[in-house]
């Protein structure tokens, strides 16, 4: 197939680049910088508000898979331009070229949509999504882990030292990105699932509780005797504060994340689950992490337990 992806230089987007040559597809993908080129790939050159770069990015695709998107800014406008409209920019741009067949990756965060303003956001993308008329099906991963992965790496770190700070009692969801990519390319030439919503995950029926999950980080760490602290969440958005100040926009916690981080329920849903006959995972999550951990050593941002 020729496929048309943005945010192709991002955490899922690479490894969706990444695997994406073995089953023999044709690649074009939207940058903001110069990349290296890649057999096999073309690189667009321009954003989600560059019409032009758009129209380029997908004419003659047999389907978009759209992946980019803001995690992390500074208000609300900033994060509706990035998900919303940036979403409603690469389906104008679809019709345009007659492309039906989208692959559109939320998140989980859209069910909570009065949470924070990335939810807000995702839930705006998703509506530009449902209405489109397009060949769509939509995907909400819950945290999604795994080598090169920034978002998770303090967790990391702190198991490591031997202590691991928590949210306030709440269960989560997690999918290693190899397993995300992988479903990301099924889908994109799969027609049974169009205008179908998935929430996919590692299998594990109930997910995890925050405790659960910090202490599989420590075992992957070698720290299997890690220490767990749930901070209050009032305490957490303090924090998120400090964060803020301390380190601008380059800060990993934020007033917004906070509201989210805080949230009891971020398991994905089991009645949403792709198919066993389309997808299942195949990386079990404690492999997944130890192989992250090693990954992280490898690059020197995680130091031995």
């Amino acid at each position: 197939m020729r496929l048309a992806i943005t945010g192709g230089t991002g955490f899922v987007g690479k490894a969706v680049l990444g695997k994406a040559p073995a089953a023999g597809h044709e690649l074009r993908a939207l940058t903001r910088r110069p990349q290296t080129a890649h057999d096999g790939l073309e690189w667009i050159t321009g954003t989600l508000e560059d019409h032009a770069a758009l129209d380029a990015l997908v004419a003659g695709a047999d389907a978009v898979i759209h992946i980019a998107g803001v995690v992390n800014a500074p208000d609300r406008a900033r994060f509706e331009a990035g998900n919303a409209t940036g979403t409603a920019a690469i389906i104008a741009a679809m019709k345009r070229a007659g492309t039906n067949r989208l692959v559109h990756v939320s998140s989980l965060a859209a069910r909570e949509p009065n949470l924070s303003d990335y939810g807000w956001s995702k839930a705006g993308a998703e509506q530009h999504v449902t209405t489109s008329g397009l060949d769509w099906t939509m995907v909400r991963p819950p945290a999604i882990y795994g080598p090169g992965d920034a978002e998770l790496l303090e967790l990391f770190q702190m198991a490591a030292r031997g202590f691991v700070l928590l949210p306030p009692g709440g269960r989560l969801s997690v999918i290693h990105v190899d397993d995300l990519a992988d479903l990301l390319l099924t889908l994109s030439a799969d027609q049974t699932s169009v205008g179908k919503i998935y929430e996919a995950d590692d299998a594990r029926p109930t997910g995890w509780s925050h405790t659960e999950f910090a202490r599989a980080i420590g075992q992957a760490v070698g720290r299997p005797q890690v220490r767990t602290i749930a901070m209050p969440s009032a305490l957490v958005r303090v924090g998120a504060r400090i964060d803020r100040l301390l380190r601008g926009d380059k800060a990993r916690l934020t007033p917004d994340r906070a509201a989210y981080f805080c949230h009891e329920d971020w398991v994905s849903n089991p009645t949403l689950h792709p198919p066993a006959s389309l997808w299942t995972p195949a990386i079990p999550t404690p492999d997944g992490l130890a192989l992250t951990a090693q990954a992280y050593r490898a690059k020197g941002l995680l130091r031995d337990a």
